[in-house]
């Protein structure tokens, strides 16, 4: 019997800037092979290539990935300024409809960085072009300098919601986690649920009050040695479980019809 399926969204990306193509980051491809036990499955988010219903029947979850352009302020009612910085429609075009059909449908989905972002935008909320421009806020950005290693180090707390969904799954109140991002949160969308804040504030674990599916998003990268750090593992691992639960249910209503 094949592994379940988890759609990883692709980012536009160029070769040499210059040959265009679609790119996914290693490390969520091993995450979701690896921790997940699912198979992963790169996917061009372009809507001149692939539609919404074609990528749920294919797929049985998602994987919405971190990316370096940002949603375009216009999908949550607000003009682009020059801090928004660089976007991809193509992207917006696919994971934002993507989103709120996965809701819909019960289907499971897991958000991070950007993904993050789409979730909540998707559902209504929008964002802060850059949190470091905030007053109170630090500098959630990655660090222009270093190794991947030293980009991707634990840098601030993420507290949760005492008892909350992400507290019960990962054992503890308090966790610590890298940062690599520049916008972040300004209100949050129809029923997303913020669970967890850094110590200045911004949101950094949400999920979708009422879903039927799993709607767990983080807002920093636990695809970073996911298989052993204590707090990534923990998150693909329930990712995995629920998008294997899916699956099963699939056939079997397959099966039975």
């Amino acid at each position: 019997m094949h592994r379940p399926v988890v759609g990883i969204i692709g980012n536009s990306h160029l070769i040499n800037n210059e040959y265009p193509a679609h790119a996914g980051g290693r490390m969520n491809s091993e995450a979701v092979s690896e921790v997940c036990r699912c198979l992963p499955l790169l996917i061009p988010a372009d809507p001149r290539l692939v539609s919404v219903a074609e990528l749920m029947e294919v797929c049985d979850g998602f994987l919405l990935t971190g990316g370096r352009p940002n949603v375009h302020p216009e999908e949550y009612g607000e003009d682009e300024t020059p801090a928004h910085g660089a976007f991809d429609r193509a992207r917006d075009a696919i994971t934002l409809p993507l989103v709120r059909a996965c809701v819909a449908r019960g289907q499971p989905l897991l958000g991070v960085c950007r993904g993050f972002q789409e979730v909540n935008v998707a559902m209504g909320g929008t964002l802060y072009p850059e949190i470091r421009d905030l007053p109170g806020r630090m500098n959630h950005r990655m660090p222009p300098d270093g190794s991947l290693e030293e980009k991707f180090a634990l840098r601030h707390k993420v507290q949760f919601l005492e008892g909350g969904v992400f507290h019960r799954l990962l054992g503890a109140p308090e966790v610590m986690t890298n940062t690599l991002h520049g916008q972040g949160i300004k209100t949050p969308g129809k029923d997303i649920v913020i669970d967890g804040h850094a110590p200045d504030g911004t949101p950094e674990a949400l999920y979708i009050r009422g879903a039927r599916g799993f709607t767990l998003s983080v807002q920093w990268h636990p695809e970073w040695q996911a298989g052993q750090d204590p707090v990534s593992r923990p998150l693909f691992e329930a990712f995995g479980a629920a998008v294997r639960d899916w699956a099963a249910k699939r056939r079997g209503f397959a099966q039975s019809a």
